[in-house]
């Protein structure tokens, strides 16, 4: 996934950008409002995670500009505990929100939640054919039989699986795996896809490339 953190307080920002980094996702840090304001006006993530005290612009603000141009599942960081201020949270467009201070399985367990409500499942595995991908625990099982992948491939068969019946082009990819920091190029999409299908090769599923326009994933035929 391609997480947007909007956070001023740059000791929370970064532990929560180290962890999901570390699961292999791309990740972007805002620590004012112009700056979340800017990125969100010109970039489609896959998740929004959002305080709402920030400097310049307020995260009621950076959340109406996102409801206003996509349907990215936003979490809110909040330390309000008013019953009437989570109503007005959720009334802004927000898919769910967390209290401060929060615990990081819990966060992360609410951040795969809401972008599953997205896609329209409360399943935590996506699975195509006989392969499996639990969500939950990060964990690929072709034909039942657990396979390795590492953190790039892992979250390049997300991406797959998350898209199925569509073509995805080596930007779109870019746009998913990568945070602006990140400097990737399209050789390595070649490379990473090349491992993946190494590692699914006992599987009913393949990777297609349409050549000129990108990667689908389908069944064998």
């Amino acid at each position: 996934m391609r997480i947007l953190i909007v956070e001023d307080d740059k000791l929370i920002s970064e532990a929560i950008e180290q962890r999901f980094i570390k699961q292999g996702h791309g990740v972007d840090c805002a620590y004012d409002g112009n700056m979340a304001y800017a990125m969100v006006s010109q970039t489609e993530f896959d998740l929004v995670i959002l305080d709402l005290n920030l400097p310049h612009r307020s995260g009621e603000q950076i959340a109406k500009k996102i409801r206003h141009v996509s349907d990215t599942p936003i979490l809110v960081l909040t330390a309000r505990t008013e019953v009437h201020d989570r109503i007005h949270l959720l009334d802004l467009g927000a898919d769910d929100y967390i209290t401060k201070p929060f615990d990081f399985g819990e966060l992360e367990a609410r951040c795969r939640a809401v972008v599953r409500r997205r896609h329209g499942t409360g399943k935590s595995t996506l699975q195509v054919g006989d392969i499996e991908f639990d969500q939950a625990s990060c964990r690929v099982f072709v034909k039942g039989e657990e396979i390795a992948l590492k953190q790039r491939e892992l979250r390049l068969l997300e991406i797959f699986l998350s898209h199925t019946n569509r073509v995805m082009s080596k930007e779109e990819i870019i746009d998913h795996l990568y945070g602006f920091d990140d400097t990737p190029n399209l050789n390595a999409i070649e490379t990473y896809v090349a491992r993946l299908r190494k590692a699914l090769i006992s599987s009913d599923v393949e990777i297609k490339t349409l050549r000129g326009l990108g990667y689908i994933i389908d069944m064998q035929s």
